[in-house]
């Protein structure tokens, strides 16, 4: 089959159809995005009157691959035994994330109801409590930038800071409400960010950190979409007659659940799979503890076994025995009426799915705050109930245990040694816990053991 390069015209000239102006800003482009709320929002109902400005996060790369294709891509869906490809249209236009100028446009403009964010927990630069970092230096530069007067013109360079100076422009225009939906895995990262934006507002404007509370919502979400980073080509793009420079491969299964309100409106998002509810919480948690959980469990336990992909950890007995134990306690912290049978099975379904090559050394990243919401969230719940958390206790002992051995690609927030003080990077209250630090040295004494007795 011939092959054309991906572009406005040409999938235009294939019969293809795209919004005609942009009513959703996102920040922070890069594959996950692509692959969840661009999809979604290609196969909402309405989808010819939701066009996106997206624009990238620390780099500009996403922004010069896309631009010459008009953002558009090809999505490669990998099941266990094919691919199918499609172009997503939703994308209408893509930017350096540096293009203040185009963000600062796009936010004013009435017609925009909706930004969306993919940024990271650490990328929104916030304290634990919840506040913006001041004490950042970048933080710090882009409150200074963002200061009325600043003689050099506002140009900030975290997430957060750029937000800011797009909702102050909106403000100064009577642009009117919009939501913000940051669609990153914290829980309760609706009001999360909203106490991080506002503290970031108070430090720089009262006037636009009133303006924000009274005109700008902000919705929480849980999402859920498996989307490996590509490390080789992907001939299914080929086989379906494009040239792609930055085609996206996810699993068949998608899911978002979203909470809030949206005064500005919205797509009809739920016609492409989207719930709606008023209570986040327990779905975000099950999406959390279940999926989240047993991938950091198998990136940590599969990573000191030599392993490289969620398919080969979970085929592994010891790592898929962890996995189970972990779940076992975690659903009994989750409300009745919960599903989660049915999802547990799915999800080993698709971690087992071999052909989505989903590494473990990328699950692995910023691994202490993914322990502290997953495992250290399941022990304090289990701790609530009166109801002894050895399999969280097994999970944060499998985590010290790979920073002892030196297999996670980044460095650790204590001294792995020191057993107390790497709790004390995840939880004070577990920390504060005599019985559940000597149970989690108990199990690193096991895994000692273990790897010794293996290795005779």
């Amino acid at each position: 089959m011939s092959t054309q390069h991906l572009n406005g015209a040409a999938y235009l000239a294939h019969g293809g159809t795209r919004p005609t102006r942009v009513r959703i800003v996102h920040i922070g482009l890069g594959n996950f995005h692509r692959a969840h709320q661009a999809w979604y929002t290609a196969h909402a109902a309405d989808a010819a009157d939701w066009g996106i400005a997206a624009f990238t996060g620390r780099s500009a790369d996403q922004a010069d691959l896309l631009a010459p294709q008009d953002g558009l891509y090809c999505l490669v869906v990998r099941g266990e035994a094919a691919d199918r490809v499609e172009v997503v249209p939703s994308v209408v236009e893509v930017h350096d994330g540096a293009r203040l100028d185009r963000l600062t446009q796009v936010l004013a403009d009435p017609d925009v109801a909706i930004v969306t964010l993919t940024v990271t927990e650490a990328g929104y630069l916030l304290t634990p409590a919840g506040d913006a970092d001041l004490a950042h230096p970048a933080v710090a530069a882009d409150v200074t930038e963002l200061t009325e007067g600043h003689p050099s013109g506002r140009h900030p360079t975290t997430a957060l800071g750029r937000l800011l100076l797009g909702l102050d422009a909106r403000r100064r225009a009577g642009g009117g409400p919009l939501a913000v939906i940051p669609c990153d895995n914290i829980p309760g990262n609706g009001a999360y960010v909203r106490r991080g934006l506002l503290s970031l507002a108070g430090a720089v404007s009262a006037p636009l950190a009133a303006w924000i509370t009274a005109h700008v919502s902000f919705v929480g979400t849980s999402v859920d979409r498996i989307t490996p980073r590509i490390h080789s080509t992907v001939p299914a793009v080929e086989d379906a007659g494009w040239v792609d420079r930055s085609p996206v491969v996810t699993e068949p299964f998608s899911d978002w659940v979203l909470s809030g309100a949206f005064p500005a409106g919205r797509p009809a998002w739920e016609t492409a799979g989207a719930r709606f509810v008023d209570d986040l919480e327990p779905w975000e948690n099950r999406k959390l503890w279940l999926l989240n959980g047993a991938h950091s469990i198998l990136s940590f336990a599969g990573l000191t076994r030599g392993l490289t992909t969620v398919a080969e950890a979970i085929a592994d007995g010891e790592c898929r025995a962890l996995v189970d134990a972990f779940w076992d306690e975690a659903v009994q912290a989750l409300p009745e009426g919960i599903e989660h049978v049915e999802y547990r099975a799915a999800l080993i379904r698709r971690f087992a799915n071999h052909r989505i090559e989903h590494r473990l050394a990328q699950i692995a990243a910023d691994d202490a705050t993914k322990v502290r919401y997953r495992f250290a969230a399941v022990a304090e719940a289990s701790l609530d109930r009166g109801v002894d958390p050895a399999a969280s206790a097994a999970g944060i002992a499998v985590w010290i245990d790979a920073h002892r051995r030196g297999v996670l690609p980044g460095p650790a927030p204590a001294d792995p040694l020191d057993t107390a003080a790497m709790l004390a990077a995840v939880s004070s209250r577990l920390t504060a816990s005599a019985p559940f630090l000597r149970r989690i040295d108990d199990e690193l004494t096991a895994l000692h053991r273990t790897t010794a007795s293996a290795t005779r």
